[in-house]
C-alpha cells in the first residue's frame, strides 16, 4: 500500500456543528482526481471510480462539466454526508473548511463564506 496522509481534522466525521455536513459544495464542484493505486489502497469500491488516463482515476460523477461525486449523499448547502468517508482519496482530504478550494466551491453553489478553522 502507498503511504497516505490524514488531515488533522475530519469535518464530516464529527458532530453536526461542522460546516462540511451542511455544505458538500466541494464534492459537487471539482473533479476528484488521484493516482489510480490510491483507490485500491484505500479500499474504494471500483464502481465509484473511473479512469481519467492510464495513471489517474477520479471519483465517478466528477469528470463532467457539472461535477457531482456519486459518494455525496444529501443536498448541497443543506445536509450532506460521504458514503465512503473513511476511504475518501487524498484529494478530498486536502480540502479544509474555509480554505481557498472550499470558498471557491461554495461560491460556485451560491453559498457564503465560512471562517477557516
Amino acid at each position: 500500500p502507498l503511504p497516505f496522509t490524514t488531515p488533522r481534522t475530519d469535518p464530516m466525521s464529527t458532530s453536526d456543528a461542522s460546516p462540511c455536513t451542511a455544505c458538500g459544495a466541494c464534492c459537487a464542484h471539482f473533479r476528484v482526481s488521484f493516482y489510480w493505486a490510491e483507490a485500491e489502497a484505500r479500499g474504494l469500491p471500483a464502481h465509484l471510480t473511473e479512469a481519467v488516463n492510464p495513471w489517474f482515476s477520479c471519483m465517478a460523477g466528477t469528470n463532467q462539466a457539472r461535477p457531482h461525486c456519486v459518494a455525496l449523499q444529501g443536498q448541497v448547502g443543506q445536509a450532506v454526508s460521504c458514503s465512503v468517508y473513511p476511504q475518501r482519496p487524498d484529494t478530498c482530504r486536502s480540502v479544509q473548511p474555509g480554505d481557498a478550494q472550499c470558498l471557491k466551491a461554495r461560491a460556485g453553489h451560491g453559498l457564503g463564506s465560512i471562517k477557516q478553522e
